[in-house]
């Protein structure tokens, strides 16, 4: 029996650790953490859960190892197993028709992550003329992402340097469960220097525990705590002068602007103490270097997105913490080929993109904006990716399935999501997807999106598939590794299907590269690294430099920043063009409780209460790992969580079944207490039952407990269209009747 040792890498959160793996007759029989490759330390590995799901996912029972079509009814959960030619003629076959009749732009698709490479699917859609690639980028990455841009010229990384940083706010994220990585280990250490740690978030979350400031603000309510700390920065002239005059503009707007939010008025809007405000802001502005990391918390607030991300950008630039050591870097183009290459943006023409859905509602997230700012980005050399930040709204996408309004969208392909789940309004996401003509899935599992698909195609998982992470290509960083074995039994790599299928639609010119680790290969080469060297190294990674705004450029004069006045935009020159603010405003959180709800609430015993969802809880990640035995053994059970004096005050108890509701529908879940704000709601995220079984009529439990039957997508922040997961409100009651899964 042959044994050899091959490196690879796990896939089960954006870390991507390296591992090695023993390899039998072509069989992973068991896998140990690789130190001499990124992350580099065992103990990462040994704080994380997820990693050993690796051996027993392989081969796990659950998995879909076969193409499957469906037969019956769509959701019937009857499969008829076909081979991988059968399935990719006839899906080929039907989108060729479906776009003859109505247009390319009647496919759509939606992707997730961690564990698929994104840019073989766009690449795939602007080849066949498709600017309609769903997605929830509008809650996750894209708004900061497009803030920093429009700020900076591009984006910027906290650079967090012991002895060096004295101050680090940490807004909006939980990396104890978020990440529960390298960063977390880093944050732990951090928090025992005499440097200050401040945190912003309404939960006593375990970074918040090892705060010397936490600001339990009230959720939707960031930017005004934002404007108010920049009003206590310049009002006590915490301002670093001279960065601000040479390399910022509008700042006497800026300190116009925020004069009305004075520690007293933001404390009574965010629901803090004045003390802590200013206490915070002097921290900041006082340090000689000063970081900021901001989450999806942040992401997530809705109306409010962009101008919270703006000032958030406008607080580091008027303390100088910009591109300095130990502050916030600008990030470096990237050396290898970039993302918005390798999707080849370019290829889908003028005429193609005019139907983006997005034109006429936001028109920062759309081609006009991002071309718009790709002129800025590109002055200094960088491109954004631009499929990322041109995803379709869903709300969009589902009113077009729905109506057929501006065009009928008829087909969709789901590669590594599970819209039914992670997607804002379940019971119309899952109405537009039942009406559809066809439905593609590329999974590992029999999700609840998987069951009423018309096709479920077998992707290649972790240790199946090599990975090149490069978080989109916003920063000149990759790291990875390669396949350790070929795809067990008849599974893909999603690079494979997507190329399959464009050959078959006359796109085989722009797809060179027979496998993904050619097309690495290929991506790598042009920063000069070999694809078996960085196996080998396991990452690339060239450290930016510092003062970059200063350096001479070929001309001898500082070439600044990417932006249209060539400096850092506190008052934006290029929003108003798109009819957007100069200024970060905060915008009134949108309401999914009617007065009739509220009333029925009271009456039943129940109560009135902001809400947010979305946080995360280890082992989970969104919809995933809901299947896996011992986590489930650990978290058997969906939670929504209050404070303690809450639960007191509405008489409840942990352990208590409650049940949660907006307008848009309701969910039941286990009453649990936590350190948090009072008079708020914490609801778990993502819930379902894998062990059910799938298809109709239950789809795997997902009418029961998913928060995402009580959220809305319509589009809340007029510039990028992010809807909100954060402060909505709800009513909560208690209920008697025991849910589904105590009876199974």
């Amino acid at each position: 029996m042959a044994t050899e040792t091959r490196r690879t890498n796990c896939h089960y959160c954006g870390y991507c650790c390296a591992f090695l793996a023993t390899v039998e007759d072509g069989r992973v029989t068991d896998l140990v953490p690789d130190t001499t490759r990124y992350p580099y330390d065992e103990r990462i590995l040994a704080g994380c859960r997820r990693w050993r799901m690796n051996l027993d996912a392989l081969d796990g029972d659950d998995r879909v190892n076969y193409p499957l079509r469906r037969v019956g009814a769509r959701g019937g959960n009857q499969w008829e197993r076909v081979s991988w030619d059968e399935a990719l003629d006839d899906i080929a076959a039907r989108l060729g028709a479906l776009a003859e009749e109505h247009g390319p732009e009647t496919l759509a698709s939606a992707i997730g992550g961690p564990h698929a490479s994104y840019w073989p699917l766009h690449r795939f859609m602007n080849l066949f003329g498709s600017p309609n690639n769903m997605g929830i980028g509008q809650i996750c990455w894209n708004p900061r992402i497009w803030m920093d841009a429009l700020t900076f010229g591009w984006t910027v990384e906290a650079d967090i340097v012991p002895g060096v940083t004295d101050c680090l706010f940490i807004w909006g994220t939980n990396p104890a469960e978020s990440d529960n990585s390298a960063f977390w280990r880093s944050l732990i250490q951090f928090s025992k220097t005499e440097a200050a740690l401040v945190v912003i978030d309404p939960r006593r979350t375990r970074i918040a525990a090892l705060a010397d400031v936490w600001l339990p603000v009230r959720p939707g309510t960031d930017c005004t705590l934002a404007l108010g700390l920049l009003h206590v920065i310049i009002g006590e002239d915490l301002v670093d002068r001279a960065f601000v005059d040479s390399w910022c503009h509008g700042f006497d707007e800026l300190a116009e602007h925020v004069l009305p939010y004075t520690p007293d008025f933001v404390a009574q809007a965010c629901g803090l103490a004045a003390e802590d405000i200013v206490r915070a802001a002097r921290l900041f502005g006082q340090a000689r270097a000063a970081a900021l990391v901001s989450g999806r918390g942040v992401d997530q607030v809705g109306a409010s997105v962009a101008p919270t991300h703006r000032a958030i950008c406008s607080l580091r630039a008027v303390t100088g913490n910009v591109d300095k050591p130990g502050t916030c870097v600008l990030a470096e183009g990237a050396d290898f080929v970039s993302e918005m290459e390798l999707e080849m943006t370019d290829a889908l023409a003028p005429e193609q993109r005019a139907r983006c859905l997005n034109t006429h509602l936001t028109p920062l997230q759309c081609y006009d904006g991002y071309e718009r700012a790709r002129t800025l980005t590109e002055k200094l050399g960088r491109t954004l990716p631009a499929r990322y930040l041109t995803s379709a709204h869903p709300d969009l996408v589902l009113h077009a399935m729905e109506t057929g309004e501006p065009y009928p969208v008829r087909a969709l392909i789901v590669n590594a999501t599970n819209p039914l789940l992670t997607y804002a309004d379940t019971h119309r996401v899952f109405e537009a997807f039942m009406g559809l003509d066809l439905l593609v899935v590329l999974e590992y599992y029999m999700t609840p999106t998987a069951s009423i698909a018309d096709y479920v195609l077998p992707i290649a998982a972790a240790v199946e598939r090599p990975i090149l992470q490069v978080h989109g290509g916003v920063a000149n960083i990759g790291y990875g590794g390669p396949a350790a074995v070929d795809p067990y039994y008849e599974r893909r790599c999603d690079y494979e299907v997507f190329r399959e299928l464009g050959k078959r639609l006359g796109q085989g010119d722009a797809w060179p590269e027979s496998t993904l680790a050619e097309a690495f290969a290929m991506q790598l080469a042009r920063a000069g690294l070999d694809w078996d060297l960085f196996c080998e190294l396991g990452i690339y990674c060239q450290q930016p430099a510092f003062a970059k705004h200063e350096l001479p450029g070929l001309d001898g004069r500082p070439p600044g920043f990417a932006t249209t006045t060539g400096k850092i935009e506190l008052a934006s020159e290029f929003l108003p063009l798109l009819g957007g603010p100069r200024l970060p405003e905060p915008a009134v959180p949108v309401t999914l409780c009617s007065e009739g709800l509220r009333a029925r609430a009271e009456q039943e015993g129940g109560a009135w209460l902001p809400m947010i969802t979305g946080s995360r809880k280890q082992p989970y990640n969104a919809s995933m790992y809901f299947n896996n035995p011992a986590f489930r053994a650990k978290s058997p059970y969906p939670v929504v969580e209050v404070s303690e004096a809450t639960a007191v005050r509405l008489g409840l108890a942990a352990g208590d079944r409650v049940e949660i509701a907006t307008d848009n529908g309701s969910a039941r879940f286990i009453l649990g207490t936590a350190p948090m704000r009072d008079d708020l709601v914490n609801v778990d995220y993502g819930w379902w039952h894998p062990e059910w079984e799938p298809g109709s009529p239950d789809f795997g439990g997902m009418w029961e407990s998913n928060v995402n039957c009580l959220t809305s997508c319509a589009p809340g922040e007029p510039m990028i269209g992010t809807w909100s997961y954060n402060a909505i409100d709800c009513v909560l009651r208690k209920v008697d009747e025991p849910l589904s899964w105590e009876n199974v």
